[in-house]
């Protein structure tokens, strides 16, 4: 059974993340939605609320598709959950770049990144615009 994490802030869950987990999940057995929990992102709600709006975003046919909180490393996830790879999505060149150092400093610890592109209609939203617009 291949396993997979898709890691982030989740501040809000955007159409963009959905759809990174939809395509995450037709890959893998399974994927693990991991809600950072870390104070240095400063999110506008707590860790366990954030992965509350991502549980309540699920369609609920996605039975492959689970959401923790974690606090931690996501490569430390990885290992003491026995998950191969990790899922980010990208959205421009700037994405790019930062993915691939974060992708590069997660194969040295042992778990390698696979990146998807977003869809070029989901690519100019990204969760700050959609924070403000639920203000």
């Amino acid at each position: 059974m291949t396993r997979a994490v898709f890691p982030g802030t989740f501040d809000p869950v955007t159409a963009g993340h959905l759809d990174v987990v939809e395509r995450a999940r037709r890959l893998f057995d399974e994927v693990v939605v991991l809600v950072a929990v870390n104070g240095d992102k400063q999110p506008t709600r707590v860790g366990e609320t954030r992965a509350e709006a991502v549980r309540a975003a699920l369609p609920s046919d996605w039975g492959n598709v689970s959401v923790v909180a974690w606090r931690g490393l996501t490569a430390e996830y990885c290992r003491r959950h026995d998950v191969g790879v990790i899922v980010r999505g990208v959205r421009n060149a700037a994405d790019a770049r930062r993915e691939q150092e974060l992708a590069a400093m997660n194969d040295a610890l042992g778990v390698p990144t696979l990146l998807l592109p977003a869809r070029p209609a989901l690519a100019t939203v990204p969760s700050t615009a959609v924070r403000a617009s639920e203000v």
